[in-house]
């Protein structure tokens, strides 16, 4: 099993991003700040449970903690995010790419089926069989 490092910030980021309940508390997030207690209330965890879903996407750097008298904010950081989607850009051009080509193959070959099955269709019309 492949570990994600310091050194591999894109690796912490789809590691943290794999997990339902982490993407739910960043798309929490993308509204505004929020407490632990505030993002902890649509699951059914414990306010330990929930802290540890935080400290991976914090050392993802998915988020940032605050701190304000008593209130210790959580705050959305998209800069991983944009990294995210510029290396799954770089593939999707790729695979976009490849799919038009299969498509045109894929088009050429049912107009050769078409001209077959009209080639064949009128042998058996000139040979007096039913269609």
């Amino acid at each position: 099993m492949v570990t994600a490092t310091a050194s591999d910030p894109i690796s912490n980021t789809f590691a943290a991003l794999a997990d339902p309940t982490r993407r739910a508390i960043l798309a929490r997030l993308a509204s505004g700040e929020a407490s632990v207690t505030e993002l902890a209330e649509p699951f059914e965890m414990t306010l330990p449970a929930v802290s540890k879903h935080l400290k991976v996407l914090e050392r993802a750097g998915l988020i940032a903690r605050g701190r304000e008298a008593q209130w210790r904010p959580c705050r959305l950081q998209a800069g991983p995010l944009k990294d995210a989607d510029e290396w799954i850009e770089r593939y999707r051009r790729h695979w976009e790419e490849s799919f038009d080509r299969l498509d045109s193959y894929l088009q050429e070959l049912q107009q050769k089926e078409k001209k077959y099955s009209r080639k064949i269709t009128k042998k058996e019309d000139k040979n007096g069989r039913e269609n």
